[in-house]
């Protein structure tokens, strides 16, 4: 066989991962020289020898669990003369285009190590190998190397070294790797966090991506106490627990739902719960829990302190009653605290104890959350384990930035073929959001090289995001808040031909500047057109009525020629005597279309809540109260594709049973909904229909609706890799402006 060599330039998931390694384990069995080395692109490969065709098949068999290749492109080069070996060379620098893998959870190997006692790995609460743990977090820019990250300020001790450079080391150039002789330590002992817990105290503990408020969830004193001290009346807390098998005590937890629990992502899981077994003020007037597993190795030794220290890992597969609330420690709206000053300062009127440790924390990043949907998980958050992997695009856009939302903001930067979505960053109602926002932007730009030439920003002229738009000096574009949703869904699965799609949210600034929320559009291309949408229904009070529900609720009677009832139903709202005024004249009495506001409405007809105390608070209680959606016959009608609910909000008005209510909403909206699209679908000759818009976060509403169209004939498209609200819609503002002629 001829002697050959190759130049392989790999580009993907393929830093900070043991690729190297890999390739080098690789090209010695193939007994092939040359070298591997990472530069700004991603991993530039060299290797000589016989059957060269057989080395990216082989490679690709042998991936480590983190990587991808995403790119490869192959240059043939003269032999070099005496070449004996296969060599890891140091990083090359240049003009970064490459990626770096999310933060993900701790690996069997480590776990077992951190629980061995011969292993100098025991019982050290940052652990980790080229197959876990931190990445996006901790890293300062690209090339991932050591000194980039702030693992700098540790030198490795003499057996670390030795296993960083050491090319059959599972920690061969793991950059955060790190033992309790030269890495980050702890500012108190796992025991004494442990202990302090059990006795009912409330714990700040510096996790991956930021503080954490840890408490025993068994205890409703220190619930109450958490509540009490962080102001949080009625928005659920998180759960974490050791294992599915102690999950599956608390919840229900399907196959497909064990797999996302335990996936290397470990998001928070919403399942339903199962009898009174935990306080009910872990998540008051809901019928579901926000569960997930330990995704460090300090998690999992607070468990493990807690029942007593058992070495090896037997007791990871039992059993056990422990149950964790585990919520983000920040302050009424804020980001997640991240610095160790500001969580002394902020912190100290809400834990019983503030525990940190040294290794700085670069970019913050909560907890991602998903809900499970036929089986399949539909993301809420994305964040911790999913970002910043990269969505590839259907083809490549000129280098676009896209603003987002104003709540649930995140925002796009791509980059040829590829889109990445930000982190959670939050409502961009408070300086300090904003602030994060601003810092978010600029270190991703500065991590991928990008410079912008498009920017993309929301209808909504009042929107900071859309006054920020105008201060760059390259081409700005204004996107429509659903068209951007549905786009989101056109991008991810790689849309081509003109398709349907159905919006269900809060709110959109529509192009008529009313109050957009249930809509059904036609996408061609860069265009839209508004082809349906809800009964336009009074919004007394603007957006005041998104926080006060029974205000949409005395606009639904007004509507039904009951506004006589509002002032006697809404006797405990101070304002109620004056809202049918306020509804006869039109005065702050906007029209919308939304989908959300009527689920508020409906909540607060049937008195299951009359003020929202968290976003989505009304439509989540009253979705709770479902156990059998039924059909209210003749209940909607639909007139020049103008979906209409009133004959159902008339018999609601008229009932006092909640869960008949509840199930009625709910079952009639699915089977109207199914009738309206469907026609419309079938009235244009097409067979797909995209969903977006927070609304699908209902279980009840997404599942009832998608099985009801599959049923019909219509293939429904939900997001996959981005949540189906405001989370997603960065992505479709960045595929509108880069598509544009």
């Amino acid at each position: 066989m001829e002697l050959e060599r190759v130049q392989i330039s790999i580009q993907g998931l393929v830093q900070g991962v043991g690729f190297r390694p890999c390739v080098y384990k690789l090209a010695k069995q193939m007994e092939l020289t040359g070298f591997v080395q990472n530069n700004a692109s991603g991993v530039l490969i060299e290797i000589q020898g016989n059957y060269l065709s057989q080395f990216i098949p082989k490679l690709r068999e042998q991936l480590p669990p983190l990587a991808a290749i995403h790119n490869l492109e192959f240059t043939s080069l003269p032999i070099v003369p005496n070449e004996r070996a296969f060599e890891i060379l140091d990083s090359q620098q240049g003009k970064i285009n490459t990626v770096i893998t999310p933060d993900v959870c701790i690996c069997s190997e480590c776990l077992g190590e951190l629980f061995d006692p011969q292993s100098r790995y025991y019982r050290y609460p940052f652990l980790n190998c080229t197959h876990c743990g931190p990445r996006f977090t901790i890293t300062r820019n690209l090339p991932y190397d050591r000194c980039q990250t702030s693992m700098s300020q540790f030198p490795l001790c003499q057996s670390c070294q030795s296993d960083y450079l050491n090319p059959d080391n599972r920690r061969y150039h793991a950059q955060p790797t790190a033992c309790s002789q030269c890495g980050p330590q702890l500012a108190l002992s796992v025991d004494k966090v442990a202990q302090r817990i059990r006795d009912g105290e409330i714990i700040a503990l510096k996790g991956l991506g930021g503080y954490q408020l840890i408490c025993d969830a068994r205890n409703e004193g220190a619930i109450s106490q958490l509540r009490l001290r962080k102001s949080r009346e009625a928005k659920p807390f998180a759960l974490m627990v050791v294992n599915a098998k102690s999950a599956e005590k608390i919840a229900e937890v399907s196959p497909q739902a064990r797999l996302v629990l335990e996936s290397r992502e470990r998001p928070i899981v919403l399942l339903r719960k199962k009898k009174a077994l935990l306080p009910d003020g872990i998540a008051p007037g809901l019928n579901h829990f926000g569960i997930m597993l330990p995704s460090t190795p300090l998690h999992y030794l607070l468990f493990n302190s807690f029942l007593g220290n058992p070495d090896y890992c037997q007791w990871l597969d039992e059993y056990h009653s422990m149950v964790l609330v585990v919520t983000s420690a920040n302050i009424g709206g804020e980001p997640l605290i991240i610095d160790d000053k500001k969580a002394e300062q902020g912190l100290i009127s809400i834990a019983d104890k503030i525990i940190s440790h040294d290794r700085e924390i670069i970019t913050r990043t909560d907890d991602s959350v998903v809900r499970m949907v036929n089986d399949t998980s539909v993301l809420i958050r994305r964040a911790r384990g999913y970002v910043p992997a990269p969505l590839r695009l259907p083809y490549e856009i000129p280098p676009t930035v896209a603003l987002g939302g104003h709540l649930k903001n995140t925002f796009c930067i791509t980059r040829g073929e590829e889109a990445f979505v930000s982190q959670h960053i939050g409502s961009l109602n408070n300086k300090a959001t904003i602030e994060y926002f601003h810092e978010s932007l600029n270190h991703l730009l500065k991590f991928l090289a990008v410079k912008p030439e498009r920017i993309a920003h929301d209808w909504h002229p009042d929107f900071y995001t859309s006054r920020l738009a105008q201060k760059y000096d390259i081409p700005v574009y204004g996107v429509q808040h659903h068209h951007a949703h549905l786009a989101s869904v056109v991008a991810e699965h790689g849309i081509q031909e003109p398709v349907l799609g159905l919006v269900l949210d809060g709110y959109g600034f529509g192009s008529d500047g009313e109050a957009w929320g249930g809509e059904l559009l036609l996408l061609e291309k860069a265009e839209f057109k508004r082809v349906g949408h809800f009964f336009p229904i009074p919004q007394p009070g603007g957006e005041l009525a998104a926080r006060e529900p029974w205000r949409m609720a005395a606009g639904i009677l007004h509507i039904l020629g009951r506004g006589d009832e509002i002032s006697q139903r809404f006797k405990e709202q101070p304002q109620s005597p004056f809202l049918l005024q306020l509804l006869e004249k039109k005065i702050h009495c906007p029209l919308t279309t939304s989908c959300g506001r009527l689920f508020d409405a409906v909540s607060a007809l049937l008195g299951v809540e009359f003020l929202s105390r968290f976003e989505g608070h009304a439509a989540m209680r009253l979705e709770s109260m479902v156990t059998h959606p039924q059909v209210l016959n003749k209940g909607w009608t639909i007139n020049d594709n103008v979906f209409d609910m009133r004959p159902t909000l008339q018999f609601i008005a008229n009932t006092t049973e909640q869960q008949l209510g509840a199930n009625l909403f709910h079952g009639t909206l699915i089977a109207g909904l199914s009738e309206w699209v469907t026609g419309i679908c079938r009235e244009k000759g097409i067979h797909m229909l995209l969903l977006s818009g927070g609304c699908f976060l209902n279980q009840v509403l997404a599942e009832g609706l998608i099985n009801s169209l599959i049923k019909s004939g219509i293939k429904p498209l939900l997001p996959k890799l981005l949540p189906p609200n405001d989370g997603g819609i960065a992505l479709g503002q960045a595929w509108i402006v880069g598509i544009k002629e």
